[in-house]
């Protein structure tokens, strides 16, 4: 009970803010809770499963662009835009992991890399279908749901925390189910979890399309809400955003992935505001984390003070 009251703190402060919040605050928090979604997709793979994956900002193009495709070019609403974002997402992370998962390790981390260097030189190929490098704005029609637009702060705010809600639920529910116990003993010891019956290749192909799902969701509610697709979050940069946020955040726990991605979006907002060489503030902290808290900030918690947490 302990552990479910944290997290229903966690997202009744959220929605507490959305109301007290100024507009430009509300809308920073916004973009933050779906990074975070993206970042959960990401802390399941590599912070319950192991699987050091370079490649995610493929499933989160995957799902920006399985949003706002449809609504360009056919004038999908929301709804089953949303829709087709999370499961091209999850279809991506399963086509990547048929062939990915045969390697491990670097192997691994290096076949998801190229997969998703080559996801984003089509984008820019078909740039007539994508819009190429500079992309292009999700219209109107692709922002309306159930009446009412999601251009307006409050609807934005609204489907963003409600995004957030159902993944952390779901995260909770997977990391405290028996296969969540099966993707921690993948990541802890692999061979002695195929001697207790585990097929690892089938467990860690399943962790891939619920990673691939809930970045998919991240990417298609990111190209609804704040009405822009394009090449650039299919870029390493998109891969590496995600690893950040877990790292800090603590990998391994369910609250880890929002946590660093909060720190990591104030701690570029204000280091970028009071100097050009804002990129050397943030990896000093993250120095400074690595050699304090090797395991994150929760990891930390976890480790001194609530070993039960999640």
């Amino acid at each position: 009970m302990k552990v479910w009251g944290l997290h229903l703190a966690v997202l009744a402060a959220l929605a507490l803010l959305g109301l007290v919040l100024p507009q430009y605050h509300a809308t920073n928090l916004a973009r933050i809770m779906v990074l975070a979604v993206f970042a959960m997709g990401y802390n399941l793979a590599f912070g319950y499963a192991g699987l050091l994956s370079l490649g995610h900002a493929l499933f989160f193009a995957a799902g920006m662009y399985g949003a706002g495709l449809p609504a360009w070019h056919w004038g999908w609403g929301a709804a089953p835009a949303l829709l087709a974002g999370a499961m091209a997402g999850g279809l991506a992370a399963v086509i990547v992991g048929l062939l990915a998962l045969r390697t491990a390790g670097v192997s691994f981390m290096i076949v998801t890399l190229m997969f998703a260097k080559a996801f984003a030189l089509t984008i820019l190929y078909f740039n007539s279908w994508t819009g190429g490098d500079e992309g292009f704005v999700v219209p109107d029609t692709g922002r309306a749901l159930f009446g009412a637009t999601l251009a307006a702060d409050g609807p934005r705010y609204a489907l963003a925390w409600g995004l957030f809600t159902v993944a952390l639920g779901l995260s909770l529910l997977l990391v405290r189910s028996r296969f969540g116990r099966v993707m921690v003993a993948l990541r802890e010891n692999e061979e002695r979890a195929r001697m207790l019956g585990i097929n690892p290749y089938a467990a860690k192909l399943q962790v891939m399309g619920i990673s691939g799902l809930y970045s998919g969701a991240a990417g298609a509610a990111y190209a609804l809400l704040f009405g822009y697709v394009g090449g650039t979050f299919a870029d390493i940069q998109y891969s590496i955003l995600p690893m950040l946020y877990v790292l800090l955040g603590g990998a391994g726990t369910v609250l880890g992935a929002g946590l660093g991605a909060a720190l990591m979006f104030y701690l570029t907002d204000v280091a970028s505001s009071v100097t050009d060489a804002w990129l050397f503030v943030v990896g000093a902290a993250l120095v400074v984390l690595v050699l304090f808290a090797p395991k994150g900030i929760l990891g930390w918690v976890r480790a001194r003070w609530w070993r039960d947490l999640p």
